[in-house]
Order: structure tokens, then sequence, then C-alpha cells
């Protein structure tokens, strides 16, 4: 008997949800393989097994795919006869990123390309595998977006409409949306051409610690959290990219996993959003974030800055009635949390520069 409840494969595994997943997991007493590029940055993996690679790359794909027991994984060989299927995969593996990465126009094609391929690696082998060993019980959860939602359902700020059944006709602002809503669609496709069990969920702007801060490709709470973090106590300014008008709601990072998790041992196959029903304004969270941080400033706002849709809810009324699950966080108490890491991870940050050598010309005396 295995001390192990079930075996769980999580692609994405050194990001920002996919590490937090994996903590989740091994507290539950799942075995769990982490798969991704990189390991986590921010602190060290809980994964039983961790393997860098490239999920675009097919063949390394089918080698994550197969369970081969408790004493030999992924870098041990054994007899194809003891190869098993993981219990559950989560697929949160993207190339992703926070409006300066995604809006713009210059990813566009890196994203749809690498997105959709491992999309398509993974569905595929494991179909493969299915077929060859006569086997189909792993349950395969796809986190999916918001982005996916129309434009013209998200141009009034005060009453955006983002219910799951809204999603047609078809209009994401971006392409990553739009990847988004190719992806889950190939999700229920393997699951009625192949029957996969799928489960998709649509994410609505999770944010928490050990999540991006800085570099490009971080997210609105984290961006405003390390611009307030940055500033003086008084007087300081923040950039605000647009008026500050345009509307939000966001999940913190803990929510984000109870719902995964139910959603996953449910019978509901989605798709359902993930999300807060709390909408601010970004010059509200703005508001929120410097009241947590206990200073005074001032908003300079770049208004030809990337922006996307002028507003954004999570419609929970779906989840509430299928999986009897609502957030119970605040989103002035996730900040809190998540303010106090990004300002320890700043401070850190200028604790490890090299000091400024000052060349002191010598004194001449005459």
């Amino acid at each position: 008997m295995s001390e192990y409840k079930k075996t769980a494969l999580v692609l994405g595994a050194g990001g920002f949800i996919g590490s937090h997943m994996v903590k989740r997991l091994r507290s539950e007493g799942y075995w769990v393989r982490g798969v991704d590029l990189k390991r986590p940055e921010f602190s060290e993996t809980e994964a039983n097994e961790f393997v860098q690679g490239d999920l675009r790359d097919v063949d390394f794909v089918r080698r994550c795919i197969i369970f081969k027991g408790y004493t030999g994984n992924f870098y041990v060989s054994v007899p194809y006869q003891y190869y098993e299927s993981f219990d559950e995969i989560y697929q949160f593996a993207a190339d992703m990123g926070g409006a300066g990465f995604v809006f713009t126009g210059e990813n566009d094609a890196d994203i749809m390309h690498n997105s959709v391929s491992i999309n398509l690696n993974v569905l595929e082998e494991q179909r493969q595998f299915n077929e060859k060993y006569d086997v189909n019980k792993t349950k395969i959860f796809y986190s999916g977006s918001a982005c996916m939602y129309p434009e013209y359902n998200q141009l009034n700020p005060d009453i955006p409409n983002c219910r799951e059944d809204s999603a047609y006709p078809a209009e994401p602002d971006s392409e990553y949306g739009w990847e988004k809503l190719f992806s889950e669609r190939l999700y229920f496709a393997y699951n009625r051409n192949h029957g996969i069990p799928v489960r998709v969920a649509r994410y609505h702007n999770i944010f928490g610690p050990e999540g991006t801060w800085d570099g490009g490709r971080e997210k609105a709470p984290a961006a405003i959290c390390r611009k307030i973090a940055s500033v003086p106590g008084v007087g300081g300014a923040v950039e605000i990219w647009g008026d500050g008008q345009q509307t939000r709601s966001f999940l913190y990072i803990d929510e984000c996993l109870e719902a995964t998790r139910r959603l996953m041992d449910s019978d509901f196959m989605g798709p359902v959003n993930i999300g807060s029903e709390e909408m601010v304004t970004i010059n509200e969270l703005v508001r929120i974030v410097a009241k947590v941080s206990g200073k005074v400033v001032q908003k300079r706002h770049k208004m030809d800055a990337p922006l996307g849709v002028r507003g954004r809810n999570s419609n929970n009324d779906l989840i509430r009635e299928k999986l009897n699950w609502d957030y119970e966080m605040t989103l002035e108490e996730g900040i809190r949390l998540t303010y106090h890491w990004i300002e320890t991870q700043l401070n850190n940050q200028l604790k490890n520069l090299p000091e400024l050598e000052i060349n002191v010309p010598e004194t001449i005396c005459n």
C-alpha cells in the first residue's frame, strides 16, 4: 500500500501558480512531479521530483507523462510493464505576462506558438499513451483565462459581462486571449473525441507572494506594490497606466488553489470562472496598496501605455452552483500579504547591490 494518496504531474511548476499548486498537492498527500524550463525563483520546490525541460519538445512531453513507480522515475529506466499514467495533470505552462507583455503586439507569435504547442503535445501524448496501454484514468486540468472573453462585453468599466455563457460570438482583445480560447476548445475536443477527462477554468487575475513582481511580466497588483514600496513615505509619485478608471477583480492565490482542487475533485468539466467579484478601479487598487504600506503617494498617469479592456470582473454564479465555492479573503487582506512580501524582496535586492566606489582625489599639501 502506497503512502501517497494520488500521483500528479504539474506542468509549469516553476511558475507562480504551479509552484503553489505543488505545495498544495504535497500537503494533501500526493506524489508530485513538477516540470518547467526553470525551477521556482523564490523558494525551493516541494515536488517529489522536479524535471527541467521544454514542453514544446514532443519527445520530452512523452517522457514526462509516464509515471514509473515511486522507486523509478523520470531519469530511471524500468521495464515498460511498470509504466503507469498519472492520476492528475495540472497544465499551467504558458507564455504569458502582464499588460506590458501581452498587449504591445510584439510577442503575439511567441505567445500563440509556444502555448498552443505545449497544449497540443500534452493532449496528444496522453491520448497515445492511453491508446497504447489501454488506460484512461488521467484527469487533466487546464488553466484558461478571463482574457478570452469578448472585448465588446468589457467596454463599460462599471458593468463588464464575464459570465461563462457570454464567450460567443468570440472577440478577445489580444492574441493571448485568442490562444486561451482555442486551447480550452482543444481540451474539450479531446474529451469528446478521445474520452480524456478534462477540467477547464478561466482564471481572473491571480496574485500573491512568490509571483513575478518586476521585469515587465508582472500583473497589476505586483507592479503597484513594487512601485509604492520603491518610493518615500510621503510625496512619492507612482506611474499608473491609463486614467486608472479601468476596473478589474483580483483573486488571492490560496483561494485559486482551493477552487481548482474542488473542480478537479468534482464531476463538472467547466469552463468555469475562478475569480473574485470584488471589482475595483486601478486607482482604488493604488489607494488600497498605499493604505497597506502606510505611505502617502501621488499618481502620475501614463496615457499611452498598453491597457487591455476597460472593465473585467468575475461572475461566480456558476461556480457557486456547481462547486459550492466562493472566495473569502478581501482584496485588502491579500494585498497586505503580497505587499510585505514584495517589500522584503525589494529590500533584499537593494542590500545585494554592489557598493559604489567613490574616488576621492588625494589632498596635495603645499
